[in-house]
């Protein structure tokens, strides 16, 4: 009885061992399954690509008009939207002050030529006794020096006179030209300081589509691009422009550059402050673009998986990348003509995996 126990558990030993040997055989057999990869194939082109923006219209001339004098703002006749002509009146302040100035300085000047008047015939008596002897030179040098001063001081009336009625004009802020106001900075009843923006006017005339462009696209873009842009809420209204300025220095927080771009013959659909696309072609060197979930990270660096055609088998490459979007990202170095790309999985792998391609591999070009 103790032999046939022994039997029994010797054998129940030897069958555990083989089931585990098939277990781990297996096991090794599953784990060396080659994993499934849609890939791509690789392939340089230099056609260039159509880069989309977002922006606003504008005008190209907008003018803040402020009076040249502080005072009491009485009215102001002019809202937001309203379109106005050349001399039409903005706004205006209470002119009590410069009238009265105006007053005296035309008292003044009358008060100084009537001194002119009284000099000069001083004068004239002088000049005809000194010419029949009867009265001294110095006597006839005063009533000239007198009658010099006088006129000096009508001069001085005069220019007075002129800076108190401009003055008074002051008073009434009109537009210089045709547009449409476009903000206001000040209301009836307020004091308002020199230069204070009281009304902001877009001049009537050219239009401009402004956009907020990053450094990289700006050094790809060609010389003096052709721009389509088409409203964002109906992209049937169209129009085309060219860039008509660059800011110098790059918004402190975005870090992008404005871009002015002149619209031609803008239809009347794109009002001011209306959103809009606009599309410009780039043209670029030979570069490769990917689908985006081919991106990956190695050595904190951007990477893909390419695959050995020989041995199905997959391993990291660091790339350079020239620019991106959710979609594609395009490869500037680092992947040639021809190598495989994984696009899909690439979490999933690790370097020597072999992988079975999933189809034929699709080639994509850069742009």
């Amino acid at each position: 009885m103790r032999l046939a126990g022994l039997l029994r558990v010797y054998g129940s030993l030897v069958v555990g061992a083989l089931a585990l040997t098939a277990c781990k055989r297996d096991i090794k057999q599953e784990a060396a399954e080659p994993r499934p990869v849609r890939t791509v194939i690789a392939a340089r082109a230099a056609d260039g690509e159509s880069v989309l923006l977002t922006g606003h219209v504008q005008a190209q001339d907008e003018t803040s008009f402020a009076f040249r004098i502080g005072g009491r703002m009485t009215d102001r006749p002019v809202n937001v939207g309203d379109r106005v002509t050349a001399g039409q009146v903005l706004a205006k302040i209470d002119p009590l002050n410069e009238v009265n100035a105006l007053r005296s300085a035309q008292a003044n000047l009358a008060a100084a030529r009537a001194q002119v008047v009284q000099t000069r015939a001083a004068f004239e008596r002088q000049r005809t006794l000194l010419a029949q002897g009867h009265t001294p030179r110095a006597q006839f040098d005063i009533a000239e020096k007198a009658l010099r001063t006088a006129v000096a001081q009508v001069d001085s009336a005069e220019a007075q006179v002129e800076v108190a009625s401009d003055r008074v004009g002051f008073t009434t802020l009109t537009a210089d030209a045709a547009g449409t106001i476009t903000a206001r900075g000040a209301e009836p009843g307020e004091v308002v300081q020199v230069g204070q923006m009281v009304v902001q006017v877009a001049r009537q005339g050219g239009r401009d589509a402004v956009f907020d462009v990053p450094a990289q696209l700006l050094r790809a873009a060609p010389n003096d691009p052709v721009v389509a842009v088409s409203l964002s809420a109906d992209p049937t209204v169209k129009a085309t422009g060219r860039v008509r300025e660059v800011a110098p220095q790059a918004d402190p927080v975005t870090r992008t550059f404005q871009v002015r771009v002149g619209l031609s013959d803008p239809p009347a659909a794109m009002l001011l402050g209306s959103t809009v696309n606009g599309r410009v072609h780039l043209a670029s060197d030979a570069v490769i673009a990917l689908p985006a979930s081919a991106l990956t990270e190695f050595n904190r660096l951007p990477a893909v998986w390419v695959v050995d055609p020989q041995t199905l088998t997959v391993s990291m490459r660091n790339i350079e990348l020239l620019r991106h979007d959710p979609g594609t990202v395009v490869v500037a170095h680092g992947l040639d003509t021809g190598d495989i790309v994984v696009t899909a999985g690439v979490q999933a792998l690790h370097p020597g995996q072999k992988v079975r391609l999933l189809g034929a591999s699709t080639t994509v070009a850069g742009g």
